[in-house]
């Protein structure tokens, strides 16, 4: 029997994320989850530090990367797919829901250069589609609700769930954006507590619920079964009544609109304008406060 896979973790304070290195130790093969590129709004500078830290650990490992692949197209964060693709060769992958993201997102952003088709993309993933990694395999799971495009990664004992299932303690993701389902999380949610309760899962993000000190990102699928406040034991009709008055009250993530635009395009930045500088677009809504 094969080993299971060796799953290090990388987390990003500024955005709350997770990014993942899993490898089979025997083959030496990796995969990169969610990798994060780093951005600071008030300057439009962005770097590498983060993807930087993922591709020493496998060089100190010796590890092949042979995949980046996305859960959903993040609204928190931008991707580093593109950092770790020219480094490794490494294909990157994602929900094959990314066409119908890319539909809704293009005319808001006038970003003429997405095909909408995913062709940014080198694997468009489908349920149940399997990616072999060495000895091992990633199943893909569907896992739509936060975005029409979201998927988890099933290896060995371990599913990556993506912004599907926070920790227990602090409940489950929002349903507000574009394609969002509350309905569609419940049941992605019940199709992962159906697992076996032993299975471990491994979050996208922690925001470190109220008493708790410490970040964290990996739990059970009986611990979420048992102990999710969102959940666990709720009907769908109560837990999408539940949702959606939560997410009316939610603030925009600070990121949404540079990581929206960057994220449909798997990494890539706009084109450059005729100066050579790529641009990032702020739609404006002008709101009525009754002033003359």
């Amino acid at each position: 029997m094969a080993a299971g896979p060796h799953i290090t973790a990388f987390f990003d304070e500024p955005t709350n994320s997770v990014s993942y290195l899993v490898a089979d130790p025997e083959t030496r093969k990796a995969a990169v989850i969610d990798p994060v590129l780093d951005f600071d709004p008030a300057s439009g500078e962005a770097g590498t530090r983060s993807a930087e830290r993922i591709l020493a650990a496998a060089d100190e490992r010796d590890l092949a990367i042979l995949y980046v692949l996305e859960t959903h197209p993040h609204a928190d964060h931008l991707t580093a797919a593109p950092v770790i693709k020219a480094r490794t060769g490494a294909t990157v992958g994602i929900g094959v829901g990314i066409r119908e993201v890319q539909k809704v997102f293009r005319p808001m952003f006038a970003a003429d250069d997405v095909a909408c088709d995913g062709s940014d993309f080198d694997l468009l993933l489908e349920d149940g589609q399997r990616l072999p990694l060495g000895n091992l395999t990633f199943e893909v799971i569907a896992t739509p609700g936060h975005t029409p495009a979201c998927i988890s990664y099933r290896i060995g004992d371990a599913v990556f769930v993506g912004d599907t299932l926070f920790m227990p303690d602090y409940g489950t993701a929002r349903c507000d954006f574009p394609g969002g389902s509350a309905h569609r999380l419940y049941r992605s949610i019940q199709r992962l507590l159906a697992l076996p309760p032993e299975t471990r899962l491994f979050m996208c993000h922690d925001y470190k619920a109220p008493g708790r000190d410490e970040f964290a990102w990996e739990t059970t699928v009986g611990e979420e079964a048992a102990r999710n406040v969102h959940v666990a034991g709720v009907g769908e009709d109560d837990y999408v009544a539940m949702r959606e008055a939560r997410d009316a009250q939610l603030c925009v993530p600070k990121l949404l609109l540079p990581a929206i635009q960057v994220n449909i395009r798997a990494g890539r930045f706009p084109p450059p304008g005729s100066d050579g500088v790529s641009y990032l677009r702020i739609p404006v809504t002008m709101i009525d406060h009754g002033f003359e």
